[in-house]
Parts: C-alpha cells; sequence; structure tokens
C-alpha cells in the first residue's frame, strides 16, 4: 500500500523528525534521514524516566568540569543536548540539529563560541562535526556567527526562528547549510491578526516558504530550505518538492494513515531554469504537469548591510514580533531545563 508519506518523499521531499523523544517514537525514526531539537522539545523528553540515562550522563559530566553550581548547570545542558544528539544519530543516517542557547541570540561572538564548544562535545563523544548542525535563531548577529562558523570552522548550521523574507536572503548570501522557516506560526500569527482561517495553498505559512525556496532555486543559493512548525497535514502536503521537511510524530501518523496520493508543488528545476532563461522562454521550455510554475522574483541583498536588514525586519511585523517571541520562549523553556538540572546537581 503507498501511502501519503510514500508518495510525499517521491517527490523528492527529505522527511526530518521534529521530536527529542526518540524512545517513544522509535518505529517512526526509521522513515526519517535527520532529526531536529530545540530546548522545547528536550525539557518535555527529559522529564520521562527512560532518558534517566542521560541526564545522570550530563550530570557527572558537569561535576567533573566544577565551577559554581551555574556553571555546572550550563556544563550539564550542553552535555545534555548532545548526548540526546549522539542517541538519536543511533538511530537516523543522516545529521542531528542541536541549538545553542537562545540568549545568546543576539551576541555574534558568544554565539560562535558555544558552537564550537556544542560541536568539541560531540568530536569527544565520537561524532563528526558532519552529523551536526548548529541551530541558530535568524537574529543579524546569528546570521553572522553562521557565515563564519561555516567560512572558517567547518560547522554546519540550521538557522531557525525565521519568519520573513529578509532573514531567508540574508542566511543564503551568508552561505548556511540550511534555513528552517516556520510554516505554523506564521499562520498563528495572521489567524490571530485578521480573525480569518486559511488553508493550503492560501496558508500565509505556506505561501512564505514557497517565496523562500522559489527565490533560492532562481539565484542559485544552495541552502537548503527545510520547512517546519506545521500545523497540519495540508501544510505539508502544499510544500510537496520542497529540499526538506521537519515533521512532528503526530502529523507523520497523519501521512502514514492516509492513502491520498500527494502531488509535487514545488519543483527547484524550474527555479534553475528561470535563472538560465527569460521568463518567457522558461515558460514555454519547461511545464511539469503538476508543480506550478514559480514567478520571477527580484534579486535583493543585505551582504554587509545591517541596517538594511534590520529595516526589512522591522517593516514586516509578522517576522519581527514572531522572532522576538520565538526566542523569548526557547529561552524560557532552556532555563527551565536548567533549573531541573541545577536541582539534580544539588543532590547529586
Amino acid at each position: 500500500m503507498t501511502t501519503s508519506l510514500d508518495y510525499l518523499k517521491q517527490t523528492g521531499t527529505t522527511v526530518v523528525s521534529d521530536t527529542g523523544d526518540f524512545e517513544s517514537h522509535a518505529d517512526s525514526y526509521p522513515h526519517f534521514k535527520d532529526a531536529t531539537t530545540n530546548p522545547t522539545l528536550l525539557l518535555a523528553a527529559a522529564n520521562k524516566p527512560q532518558y534517566a540515562h542521560l541526564i545522570n550522563a550530563a550530570i557527572k559530566y558537569a561535576k567533573s568540569k566544577g565551577g559554581t553550581l551555574h556553571d555546572q548547570a550550563c556544563f550539564a545542558m550542553d552535555r545534555l543536548l548532545v548526548e540526546f544528539g549522539k542517541e538519536i544519530l543511533n538511530i537516523i543516517p543522516g545529521r542531528v540539529s542541536t541549538e545553542v542557547d537562545a540568549r545568546l541570540s543576539f551576541d555574534q561572538e558568544a554565539t560562535k563560541k558555544k558552537a564550537r564548544e556544542i560541536i568539541a562535545l560531540y568530536e569527544s563523544v565520537g561524532i563528526s562535526r558532519k552529523r551536526v548542525l548548529i541551530k541558530i535563531a535568524s537574529t543579524w548577529e546569528g546570521i553572522q556567527a553562521a557565515r563564519e562558523l561555516e567560512q572558517l570552522d567547518g560547522i554546519h548550521c540550521n538557522l531557525t526562528l525565521m519568519f520573513g523574507f529578509a532573514q531567508a536572503v540574508a542566511c543564503a548570501e551568508a552561505g548556511v547549510t540550511l534555513v528552517s522557516p516556520f510554516v505554523g506560526r506564521i499562520l498563528d500569527w495572521y489567524k490571530k491578526t485578521t480573525g480569518k482561517d486559511y488553508e493550503g495553498d492560501d496558508d500565509p505559512g505556506v505561501q512564505s516558504v514557497k517565496k523562500i525556496f522559489n527565490y533560492f532555486k532562481q539565484h542559485g543559493y544552495n541552502t537548503i530550505v527545510m520547512g517546519a512548525s506545521f500545523r497540519n497535514v495540508g501544510e505539508i502536503k502544499a510544500l510537496a518538492g520542497i529540499d526538506f521537511l521537519t515533521i512532528s510524530p503526530k502529523l507523520l501518523e497523519g501521512l502514514k494513515s492516509s492513502t491520498e496520493p500527494v502531488l509535487k508543488k514545488l519543483d527547484a528545476e524550474k527555479g534553475a531554469l528561470c535563472r538560465l532563461l527569460s521568463t518567457s522562454l522558461a515558460l514555454i521550455a519547461y511545464q511539469h504537469p503538476t508543480a506550478a510554475q514559480a514567478d520571477p522574483i527580484p534579486k535583493v541583498s543585505y551582504i554587509n548591510n545591517e541596517s538594511e536588514f534590520r529595516w526589512a525586519l522591522l517593516q514586516d511585523a509578522m517576522a519581527f514580533d514572531k522572532l522576538h517571541e520565538g526566542i523569548r520562549n526557547f529561552a524560557e523553556d532552556g532555563d527551565t531545563l536548567k533549573n531541573v538540572l541545577k536541582e539534580k546537581l544539588q543532590v547529586a
């Protein structure tokens, strides 16, 4: 039986796991190449007894490092991220994304330092940096940090909390490996702001990610586009053909239990053709039976132009609001997890 998930994979999209709870969803992991984690996902997983051994390993490591309780909690947090990542990499063939502390989102130097520390921890347990993506918020500082990490250290980055076109353009120009535009959170903002419901191709989150994908392909950027933060299966189907999609276990089950065909909606080859030919010739020369033709998108640039980037982000109320809200939320969940670790450190 061919499922909707099978059809989705046939469009060329790579499916990525969006959960840290790898034991509860072990049957889902064979469907994934890569996996993503964040403080919210790890906080939910870390409270489950089956992960006590990972927390114990993190506590033991932190104790060996010494320092104040706060210092040890930070050491334990980093080690716990790596412990989860290591276990996930034992299951999947690809890469795992591990997030830098959201509190560092506006500190370029601290972001680079933390990213290097996380990679060093992975390498200390036998995991190559080639199998790790460092997740960094798509602020100006985060993007510039990622540029240096990619170019100078060979550390691959996943720029997260992406909501606006300017963020995506700056990331592509920085040469980051992958970007994660948040489909569902964009939808949330528009529903709350307008009071309207949106579905499929009319979903503002879907439209935003389609524009980013088509822009990257039309202008020859190699940065991978990975749609994230979905609210329903319809959003996933509307992006079939995109590079990557990171999908929660619940929505994955919806795709596995359905036999409805999934048609290709995005086509990288068409974007490349638009780059090589004029719009009129491209329309004549290449027509896919199911994928919609992408309109040409004019090139813009934010290289060495922080003020223009910040202005563009400020002008996009949705992107500005959701970026800062996301940073706050991730930071709060990170602090909660650190407090859990502090309690365990005090009794260890």
